[in-house]
């Protein structure tokens, strides 16, 4: 048995790990409230108020000492190459949210929870072609297994599903660049989120004078919702950062599926989208395949 503070210890981080897990799973029901909001908008609010919440909580944690202090930053961002993971860091996870608010709002939350099944996947792919990793047959299998089900659904649904392959792709590459970050989550989402604000900024004053913005033309409900879209994307990161250290990588590899899960129930019960038979096909492929690939896991 474990001792007592192993199991405790275990217990909050497969807390912290579910509850991240079932917020990125809900993020649909969020957005939801604010479809009038373009896009472009809606990404660049997130981007700007991510940036504020960590500017105001991370220098008090760094000014405490955690993660080593001011002086690991401040070495990293000191840095031209950890600046240029972090600026194609940021580019990638520009893209990811975007694709994720324009499925959300134009009633593809379905291609969103295609996007989280199939990124894992796509991890093990860019392993191979950049890392030089080498896959077992069984996972060759899941990613080709995937790869019918997309398939299946791009030539049934008459197109590819590009919000889905917009936002794993982009996860994916993501996940590749900070296997060479130094940083720790938070931070490097610090790091990533200041080098967008100044693009962000000036996106949003050229939209203001050009068509006006929902946030200076919208209700107080609408402002808040965009600046609490803040909260709502550094919270699960905060708490997938401390069950990451406290829950074995072969858990985390089957909890990740909660998100996706919650997201297709979200798509079928509440937002009404088709799930056509085609679409059922494809991903019964891609479902097959990620069994398959947590198989390996074991």
């Amino acid at each position: 048995m474990l001792p007592h503070d192993d199991r405790s210890h275990r217990r909050i981080g497969m807390g912290c790990a579910v509850l991240a897990h079932t917020m990125w799973g809900l993020f649909p029901l969020y957005w939801r409230n604010l479809l009038m909001v373009d896009p472009l908008e809606l990404t660049s609010h997130r981007v700007l108020w991510s940036f504020v919440l960590l500017s105001v909580l991370l220098p008090i944690l760094l000014s405490l000492k955690v993660w080593g202090g001011w002086e690991l930053f401040l070495k990293a961002v000191c840095t031209r190459r950890v600046l240029w993971i972090y600026a194609a860091a940021a580019l990638m996870i520009a893209i990811n949210w975007l694709s994720f608010v324009y499925a959300v709002t134009n009633g593809r939350i379905l291609d969103a929870s295609l996007g989280y099944y199939i990124n894992p996947l796509l991890n093990v792919l860019l392993g191979v072609i950049f890392l030089r990793e080498r896959l077992a047959s069984s996972q060759w299998v899941a990613i080709g297994l995937a790869a019918i089900g997309v398939t299946v659904m791009t030539v049934a649904g008459g197109g590819l599903p590009w919000p889905a392959l917009g936002m794993a792709c982009s996860f994916a590459i993501y996940g590749l660049l900070k296997k060479q970050a130094p940083l720790p989550a938070l931070l490097g989402l610090w790091l990533e989120t200041a080098i967008l604000a100044g693009p962000t900024l000036i996106l949003l004053g050229m939209m203001e004078r050009t068509s006006g913005t929902a946030f200076l033309a919208g209700t107080l409900s609408t402002q808040a919702l965009l600046m609490f879209g803040g909260v709502i994307t550094v919270a699960p990161l905060a708490l997938f950062a401390i069950a990451s250290h406290r829950v074995s990588l072969s858990t985390m590899g089957v909890l990740q599926y909660i998100g996706p899960t919650l997201q297709l129930l979200v798509g079928t019960l509440i937002a009404g989208e088709t799930f056509g038979v085609w679409r059922i096909v494809g991903f019964v492929f891609v479902w097959t395949g990620i069994l398959v690939y947590l198989s390996r896991m074991r």
